[in-house]
């Protein structure tokens, strides 16, 4: 057996993070989760906010739990999270107030006040980023426009894994693939994007050194590593941005497949060897955000299981009793099918709340029958799900000039297997599912590549390929798809 070399991942998702011990030995990696915390935002008199001190003593709990796992030695950390996300910090480091949920209000509006300023073809040509008014760029712009006192005293912008690496080493680095979500990056001169920054009205002397995936940024605190009972060992910045992570640990061996990185949000797109900032991915909404090996993931966000999650919190508080998701799922899959299709990234479905509700309501503002029961709901939003997907797919191959004959689906979603047969039967396409830890995966990955023991992306994948169990899907023929598909088209044209 080969020396075998172990490392710690943390993965921090919008419902709960993990600690996860990842040993690469023999050309597999095994993975052995050590900790498992909740991640739940908290609202203040100011708005919805993340818990990011809880977040950081959760991630010191999981140190101190690698540690005493018997016969490991980690000789790394490395730390990945969603996107957008930010907080602000002093010129001495401390931080400026609790970060806030990209779910919150305040960016309301903010798309229409950041055009009034800058026009929406410059902020798209300077930063090659879907319009949401979750990014970086909208928050910070309401702070702006709120005069926030914070912002006026900021020195630093760090996103949420950038922060929590502070933390872990006390070195302030922004990581490359989290950089390129906040809509504040140039990808074509691989700089942040100050002169539109200054325009919105934005400090650009808060964005830091941009480094790239595989970096060290330092090396654990010495007191937290004696307080955990761990040696002094590199902190790693994988790819730090979840789906960056993730997309590194597709298993395909192929170059022509279309990814989508399954979880609260569904990111679908295809890696590419160069940012699409023109016209067409304009037109598209298509984002660019960086990954490995100077790659760009051409890809789009798309509202993903939120609707399923948010619906399963609803009928848990009304009933008292919370659903399996495989119960759900068994529920969508006795429903009648196509009786109303629904646009998942339509506004109505990004806060939190009443998701059934707004479902029906969504399908009776749109003249279409009104789904009655959970099943008729879920069946709904896995459809609804699935359609969107094609949507995109046909989208990014039309943009593309190309036909991408697989898709591969990674994630905590693979698990829910009537959306992946819904989406082999809705695109056409061979469906490959898996590796359910794929963010982990390639977190660990991108680590045992710093430290020398890999060298590739192909040799990534490999590994995944032999450590992985993976699932197909093949396509079934239905028309109704295509009907279905029409009418999508139909209310996203009304928008």
């Amino acid at each position: 057996m080969a020396d075998s070399l172990a490392m710690l991942a943390f993965d921090l998702g919008a419902e709960s993070g993990r600690a996860i011990i990842g040993t690469l030995a023999d050309d597999k990696l095994n993975l052995q989760e050590v900790h498992r915390f909740a991640n739940r935002p908290i609202c203040l008199p100011d708005g919805l906010h993340w818990d990011s001190l809880h977040l950081f003593a959760e991630i010191l709990t999981g140190l101190s739990k690698a540690a005493a796992v018997e016969g490991v030695e980690i000789a790394s950390i490395g730390l990945d999270t969603w996107g957008v996300d930010f907080a602000l910090l002093d010129s001495a480091g401390s931080l400026l107030g609790l970060p806030f949920h990209y779910r919150d209000s305040r960016t309301d509006g903010m798309l229409e006040a950041a055009f009034a300023r800058v026009p929406r073809e410059e902020i798209f040509a300077v930063t090659g980023i879907q319009f949401m008014q979750i990014s970086t760029l909208y928050q910070l712009l309401a702070m702006a426009i709120a005069d926030s006192p914070a912002l006026r005293v900021a020195s630093h912008l760090l996103t949420i894994p950038d922060l929590l690496n502070y933390w872990l080493s006390g070195v302030m680095v922004n990581e490359f693939t989290n950089a390129t979500t906040t809509q504040c990056y140039n990808p074509i001169t691989g700089t942040w994007a100050k002169e539109m920054l200054e325009r919105m009205g934005i400090p650009s002397h808060i964005f830091g050194k941009v480094v790239q995936p595989g970096t060290v940024i330092g090396s654990l605190r010495a007191d937290l590593a004696e307080a955990a009972g761990l040696a002094p060992m590199p902190i790693i910045a994988p790819a730090c941005h979840d789906t960056g992570s993730a997309v590194a640990a597709v298993p395909s061996a192929e170059q022509n497949f279309a990814w989508i990185s399954s979880g609260t949000w569904s990111i679908m797109g295809v890696e590419w060897p160069e940012a699409l900032v023109n016209e067409q991915s304009l037109a598209f909404n298509i984002t660019n955000e960086g990954g490995i090996d100077g790659t760009w993931r051409v890809s789009k966000n798309i509202m993903g299981l939120w609707l399923v999650q948010e619906a399963r919190r609803t009928w848990g508080q009304e009933d008292g009793v919370t659903a399996s998701y495989d119960e759900l799922a068994k529920l969508a899959a006795a429903a009648e099918p196509f009786t109303s299709v629904i646009d998942v990234d339509d506004d109505t479905f990004l806060p939190p709340g009443d998701m059934p509700a707004r479902v029906r309501a969504y399908c009776k503002r749109t003249g279409q029958h009104v789904p009655e029961d959970k099943s008729q709901v879920m069946r709904c939003i896995y459809e609804g799900l699935a359609l969107k997907y094609r949507w995109v797919l046909e989208h990014i191959e039309k943009m593309l000039g190309t036909r991408f004959d697989a898709i591969n689906i990674v994630g905590g979603g693979t698990q829910a297997e009537i959306l992946s047969q819904f989406t082999a039967d809705c695109t056409g396409r061979t469906v490959v599912t898996g590796p359910v830890e794929a963010t982990a995966i390639g977190n660990l990955l991108m680590q045992a590549r710093a430290l020398g023991r890999l060298s590739s992306k192909e040799e990534m994948r490999a590994i995944v390929r032999n450590s992985t169990e993976l699932n197909t899907y093949q396509p079934r023929s239905d028309a109704r798809w295509d009907a279905a598909l029409a009418k999508l088209n139909e209310l996203i044209a009304k928008c």
